[in-house]
């Protein structure tokens, strides 16, 4: 049985999870830029998803599927002009937009990957 193993987690749930060759992250957040500009809130996601990645052996050319969900879909372009500046060319994941409400009204976006590792 292949091993799973659990990264910066708490009795609740992981950060990440890395099971036969797959990385599973959670939904990320805004933590510093909380409440913050959609482009603040943006950009330190991407660099959250960037350092969970890294931990699972992995990097955002390896991403397979993102799960984007927006508070207001009025976001989108400064969501995509951040995600197009910060994707590698050629390795576009299966990604869904969904617009919701999050947990907090602070919250803009919350961003959940599924990747290759190793």
């Amino acid at each position: 049985m292949a091993e799973i193993q659990r990264i910066s987690g708490n009795p609740r749930m992981s950060m990440a999870t890395v099971h036969a060759g797959t990385c599973y992250l959670s939904g990320q957040v805004a933590i510093d830029n909380r409440g913050g500009p959609i482009e603040a809130q943006v950009a330190e996601i991407l660099d959250r998803i960037d350092n969970l990645l890294a931990e699972c052996g992995s990097d955002r050319s390896r991403m397979l599927s993102v799960q984007v969900f927006m508070a207001d879909l009025a976001d989108m372009a400064p969501l995509n002009e951040a995600w197009d500046a910060w994707l590698p060319a050629g390795s576009a994941p299966a990604r869904t937009t969904i617009q919701t409400t999050l947990a907090s009204d602070a919250y803009r976006l919350e961003i959940a990957v599924i990747a290759a590792a190793g």
